[in-house]
């Protein structure tokens, strides 16, 4: 019996590109390349909930606390688990690879800023 292989998917982003790895309905799993000097949208999610996890690189990851955004750095091997109305974002110190996984409301997302002038 032969055994095929999924290609992940490429999704290109102005801050870099994704590779969507898993895609059912339960759940999401993705590579995100980050840019070094690039950064994510600030911007936070309804239903999805997702943990990242830094496989590569220095990021600092931005999260809202009160009525104030905190950085807090993160190094290779750290994990956080985002849950949804978190108001965060991601900012790549260096090239960052960053993954990802979620439930599978990949169109969740409400922008609170975004330097590409994106919204939603």
């Amino acid at each position: 019996m032969a055994t095929t292989f999924d290609r992940p998917k490429r999704v290109e982003k102005p801050w870099g590109h994704e590779l969507w790895w898993a895609q059912t309905d339960r759940y999401v799993g993705k590579l995100l390349h980050v840019k070094a000097g690039s950064q994510l949208s600030l911007q936070y999610h309804v239903k999805k909930d997702e943990t990242i996890h830094l496989w590569s690189g220095e990021m600092i990851l931005v999260l809202q606390d009160g009525d104030r955004l905190v950085d807090h750095r993160m190094q290779p091997g750290d994990s956080f688990h985002v849950k949804p109305g978190t108001v965060h974002r991601m900012r790549a110190v260096s090239d960052c690879d960053v993954l990802e996984v979620s439930t599978p409301e990949v169109d969740d997302v409400v922008r609170v800023q975004d330097d590409y002038g994106r919204t939603g």
